[in-house]
């Protein structure tokens, strides 16, 4: 017999008659039915869990009288943090902030099938204290990267720091580059890609281009060396969607190398030719996951203004696909 306490919990609201336009996020935090906060509703959306008459859409979007709100929430999961001896790579760290060079298939924050052996974990265990400002289960994270991506990140050691960070962050101030590795080579050797990113109709973990519920997306890119079937690509972001770099690059046809996701395992490499496919299938053996790896950060300390400009070298898989292809020119 299935609990209940298991279960989501469907919910459908009316905006009444005399609502006046307000920004969704807004509304469900304000709604007495719901007992939720407008942070939670926020969490919700991103998730693709909130329907505005039928259709997903941003945090941004207006309720307007008459429109049917449908969400789609969770049941509450425990959010006892513990902290955890994970080792970690700390490239830089002072009294406000740190930054962290992140392994491969570590997940940055706690979520559904993941609470223990994250980002998040190891902090708690290494730092006294962590900001709060993303919310009590994402201590220090001022923003995130995907499991199998590694690299550098940012965490805040107070709220204040925190709230420095983000308006960096929104203001282009704090400067993101990746190093990606594409499959085939890109039309242009140094671009812009302006395309909106949502979460897919058809799989709601998956993100797409989409006008529906989506938010713009910005990436620019220049090529670092071509190989015979691959570029490899220094990537800057000026948004920050979820798997935005991803989602752009497969998009145009070229998606990260060992993506499982978004066609850059076996999918891609079944179009290549034939002479080419026995080193393609020695690179996908060396490399689990897609190439993606956030190489370079730089901003001013949100105290001290003094510029700060970090690196990380290539982890072991990534660097040894590339050594793979300078030897044998794929």
């Amino acid at each position: 017999m299935t609990d209940p306490a298991t279960e989501p919990t469907r919910v459908e609201v009316e905006a009444e008659h005399g609502t006046q336009p307000q920004r969704i996020d807004s509304y469900l935090g304000k709604h007495p039915r719901l007992k939720i906060t407008r942070t939670r509703a926020q969490k919700l959306i991103e998730q693709g869990l909130v329907l505005l008459n039928g259709q997903p859409v941003s945090k941004k979007a207006t309720v307007h009288a008459g429109d049917t709100i449908a969400l789609t929430i969770p049941p509450a999961e425990s959010t006892a943090l513990t902290g955890e001896n994970i080792p970690l790579d700390i490239v830089f760290e002072d009294d406000h902030m740190a930054v962290i060079n992140k392994p491969p298939g570590m997940v940055t924050h706690p979520g559904p099938g993941n609470y223990s052996g994250t980002l998040v974990n190891a902090l708690i265990f290494h730092f006294h204290k962590l900001s709060r400002g993303s919310g009590a289960d994402r201590p220090g994270i001022v923003h995130r990267l995907d499991k199998d991506t590694s690299g550098l990140l940012v965490v805040a050691r107070d709220d204040e720091t925190y709230q420095k960070l983000q308006k960096a962050i929104q203001k282009r101030q704090l400067r993101r580059t990746y190093l990606a590795l594409v499959c085939g080579h890109m039309k242009e050797e140094k671009g812009r890609i302006e395309l909106p990113v949502g979460r897919s109709l058809k799989d709601r973990k998956r993100m797409t281009v989409t006008e529906v519920g989506s938010r713009p997306g910005v990436t620019d890119y220049r090529l670092v060396r071509r190989y015979r079937s691959y570029d490899l690509l220094e990537v800057s972001l000026q948004t920050g969607r979820t798997h935005q770099i991803r989602v752009h690059l497969s998009h145009l046809g070229h998606p990260v190398f060992g993506d499982p996701e978004y066609g850059g395992r076996e999918k891609w490499h079944r179009g290549i030719f034939a002479p080419e496919r026995p080193l393609a299938k020695r690179l996908l053996d060396l490399m689990k996951r897609q190439a993606l790896h956030a190489t370079r950060l730089e901003f001013a300390h949100p105290f001290s203004g003094e510029n700060v400009s970090l690196e990380a070298g290539l982890p072991g898989d990534f660097q040894k696909v590339l050594d793979m292809l300078d030897r044998e020119g794929g």
